[in-house]
């Protein structure tokens, strides 16, 4: 397409390959939901997949997860509004999946864990097992909700959909094919939607470099003297959120966090067999996720140099939507269908499964309706994967009015994920007998983030934002430290019953 082309179609329109592209690639996630779940009899089959997983279909499903809507889309309008300085998280996050690793996943095998918050139970007692769930429930749902109005509004913007048309839709579909299919339909096609992100990045990636004028010598060139291909940022300042050893705090403590006290990523972790295979698969995620990373904010610095070569046909006012302007623009037919194949993809990954694991384990099952059939607590456990669904669509709706949505992520498991984190690296670390101590120090921990969040917002406190998991973990470790023999006791000469 010429730059006189795009100039004069801005609809965003498809063509008939492209349409029949998208229709092939939801295609084989249904199929490969039935071929998964059409054998589901419980609900160690339907949340672990009878532990019978692979480890390499296990490590592609948890890149994708981690990669999402907000990686293909709030990635890429990163990288073309500043530079590459994203990347420096990603070096705590390696270090997080090395500790995740030898720290948190031999634990929940020696516990036979469905849902990870019954180490909690065994380790501390009841009421902190469902604080760390309820917790659990507030951080995934506000972060997935992100996620998913990410992925929709790139959908609704290529296809001149309305934003509640693409929810709809895609809310549906996620409905059906997790509901039916369970954690095995979630691992198999989130490994096949690791391939197909990986190939619609580097079809993306080429079209750019041969449609720049001076193709990468250029785009070194131009992005270098604009220092958007910065990566380290050495500065020593408590109120950058973006130098290195911000970025590195965060991104360890954010790792721990959702790979280690998320069941969204742990789910995956514990649907292989043995507790070393779980821990292969996640170490092989660094190798797998740090190409895609890389090249998605590549894929900013191209369509910055891009769009200044082109300037016949403006960027779009809210630079989050740089890729999906340019898809819906720019792109041939086709190769427009992929992308967008890719990106729907991403929108239908969800913690559905997850979030109905927790809820029945965690709570339907121990608190609600003991003692009832695994037939039942199936049927419970799929109309949760509905509900949670109507959550999440209503949470994307009420983030229209957000931009730069890849940090609203960030923020919103900065302000609650310590609390979590730390209670676990409490249980993990020590010996401390905590129970009702514990959940004061969850609360207060996420009370007080959430107000030092708003006063780093407002400029009242002269601090980056990506310090604040790093103090809400320190300060729920200590509460529940100092509190536990306050608040509970000496600790009792027998664990709690599980």
């Amino acid at each position: 397409m010429t730059e006189a082309d795009a100039a004069q179609n801005l609809t965003g329109a498809l063509g008939v390959v492209d349409y029949v592209i998208v229709a092939a690639a939801l295609a084989v996630l249904l199929v490969i939901a039935y071929v998964t779940g059409r054998k589901e009899t419980d609900t160690r089959d339907f949340f672990l997949g009878g532990r019978h997983v692979p480890g390499i279909i296990v490590c592609f499903s948890f890149v994708a997860a981690e990669v999402s809507a907000v990686t293909i889309l709030a990635v890429p309008a990163d990288g073309y509004r500043s530079n590459w300085q994203y990347l420096q998280m990603f070096i705590g996050s390696a270090t997080a999946r090395v500790v995740t690793a030898f720290l948190f996943i031999p634990a929940f095998y020696r516990l036979n864990c469905t849902s990870i918050y019954e180490f909690l139970r065994d380790r501390f007692g009841r009421q902190t097992q469902l604080a760390g769930s309820a917790f659990f429930f507030l951080t995934r749902l506000l972060a997935s909700g992100v996620r998913l109005y990410a992925a929709c509004m790139g959908v609704a913007i290529i296809l001149g959909w309305s934003l509640e048309q693409a929810l709809l839709v895609f809310t549906l579909v996620s409905m059906a094919f997790i509901a039916f299919g369970g954690i095995k339909a979630v691992l198999w096609t989130g490994a096949y939607e690791a391939v197909m992100f990986y190939g619609a990045g580097i079809a993306v990636a080429i079209y750019l470099i041969l449609h720049i004028d001076g193709g990468l010598a250029e785009v070194w060139r131009v992005a270098g003297a604009a220092g958007s291909l910065q990566i380290f940022n050495l500065r020593l300042s408590l109120a950058d959120p973006n130098t290195l050893w911000a970025s590195f705090a965060n991104g360890f403590l954010v790792g721990l966090a959702i790979f280690g006290a998320d069941q969204d990523f742990m789910q995956r972790l514990l649907s292989v067999k043995t507790r070393r295979s779980s821990q292969l698969s996640l170490l092989g995620t660094i190798a797998a996720a740090l190409p895609l990373t890389t090249l998605y904010v590549a894929l900013g610095t191209l369509l910055f140099v891009f769009y200044g070569q082109h300037s016949s046909v403006p960027p779009p006012a809210k630079t989050d939507e740089i890729l999906s302007h340019f898809v819906a623009n720019w792109l041939p037919v086709g190769l427009k269908g992929f992308v967008l194949a890719a990106i729907i993809l991403a929108s239908i990954d969800s913690p559905l499964s997850s979030l109905a694991a927790s809820f029945v384990t965690d709570i339907y099952r121990p608190l609600i309706r003991k003692g009832a059939s695994e037939r039942h607590y199936l049927w419970v456990s799929r109309l949760g994967v509905v509900g949670f669904a109507v959550v999440l669509a209503v949470l994307a709706l009420a983030c229209k009015p957000l931009d730069q949505i890849l940090w609203v992520a960030f923020k919103v498991l900065a302000v609650t994920g310590g609390s979590t984190l730390g209670v676990f690296l409490l249980g993990l670390l020590t010996k401390r007998h905590a129970n009702r101590a514990n959940v004061v120090a969850m609360i207060t921990s996420a009370a007080a983030m959430a107000a030092l969040l708003y006063l780093c917002q407002m400029g009242y406190v002269a601090l980056g934002w990506t310090w604040l998991i790093v103090i809400g973990t320190a300060l729920t470790f200590a509460l529940g430290w100092l509190l536990g023999p306050v608040l509970d006791g000496p600790r009792p000469s027998a664990p709690p019953a599980l």
